[in-house]
């Protein structure tokens, strides 16, 4: 179906809304530590990377970069998508070892 330049196209009933990702405001930060808190109406991660070189040291510094609020509804959904992100990349690559209590394997 087409339409105008400027008019919206309808979509068949029942199907889900076409997003459009524009990327054109974003940026990449690298991270290697996060941190989540939550109350009842966000939950916060936030982002950051170890400055600490020596693992003999005794304190670790995190220099954070991100923090990231998102409603719980969102969260879930986020976890759900890490979820199955990081299944899928074990099944072609391994079991990642994350070195905590409970994790399977060590870390490397």
């Amino acid at each position: 179906m087409t339409k105008d330049a400027g008019e919206k196209v309808d979509q068949p009933t029942g199907a889900p809304p076409r997003v459009k990702w524009d990327d054109t405001g974003m940026k990449t930060t690298y991270a290697n530590v996060c941190n989540v808190a939550s109350s009842r109406e966000e939950v916060t991660i936030l982002f950051g990377t170890n400055q600490t070189w020596n693992s003999r040291d005794r304190e670790v510094s995190v220099s954070l970069s991100d923090r990231i609020i998102v409603s719980p509804y969102a969260a879930k959904r986020l976890a759900i998508l890490l979820g199955n992100v990081v299944k899928e990349y074990e099944k072609r690559f391994g079991t990642l070892g994350i070195g905590v209590a409970g994790g399977e394997g060590k870390e490397a």
